[in-house]
C-alpha cells in the first residue's frame, strides 16, 4: 500500500505534483465549529486516530466530522466569524487556500507530520497535498462540498 508521509516542511510533495492525475483545487469559504485541546487527546476519524497536543484546534466540519490541525498552520487558513476571538473556540470560516490533489485508485496510508498519526484512504478518496508540508485524507463526499477543482496545470 503506498505511504505518504508529510514533511513539515513547506511547498507541494514531489510525489503528488509528479502524479499525472493531480490537479489544483481552491478550498470553499465554509462556517465550521472549532474547540481547542486543553491537554493531549486523540480525535478518532473515518480515516485514522490522530494525536492532538494541547492547544491544537479541534475541528467539526459541515457534515459532523472531526479533524485536527496543527496550531502552526491553523491561523493560514481559518479565521475567526465575531463575535470569536482568534485562539477562542467559537465558529470560524474556512479560507480559500489553493491546495494540490490526486483521485486515489487504490487504498494508501498517510503519516502526518507529528509521525504518529496514521491515516487510510480508498480507491476514490482523494488524496489532498495542503502546501504546507502537511497531507490529509478526503472522502469523495466531502471532497464535493469543500473544494473546487481549478485546473490540472
Amino acid at each position: 500500500m503506498p505511504l505518504f508521509r508529510s514533511s513539515a516542511r513547506p511547498g507541494y510533495s514531489s510525489a503528488v505534483d509528479s502524479d499525472p492525475r493531480r490537479v489544483f483545487a481552491r478550498k470553499l469559504v465554509k462556517e465550521i465549529d472549532v474547540i481547542f485541546a486543553d491537554g493531549p487527546c486523540v480525535v478518532r476519524t473515518k480515516e485514522g486516530t490522530v494525536h492532538v497536543r494541547s492547544g491544537d484546534p479541534i475541528i467539526t466540519g459541515i457534515a459532523g466530522e472531526h479533524w485536527r490541525v496543527s496550531r502552526a498552520h491553523f491561523s493560514a487558513k481559518y479565521r475567526p466569524v465575531p463575535p470569536t476571538v482568534a485562539g477562542e473556540a467559537g465558529h470560524y470560516v474556512s479560507l480559500p487556500n489553493r491546495i494540490m490533489c490526486v483521485p486515489m485508485s487504490e487504498p494508501f496510508e498517510v503519516l502526518l507530520a507529528d509521525g504518529v498519526s496514521r491515516l487510510r484512504g480508498g480507491a476514490g478518496d482523494w488524496l489532498v497535498d495542503y502546501g504546507d508540508g502537511s497531507f490529509g485524507v478526503v472522502s469523495p463526499a466531502i471532497f464535493a462540498v469543500t473544494y473546487e477543482i481549478t485546473g490540472r496545470l
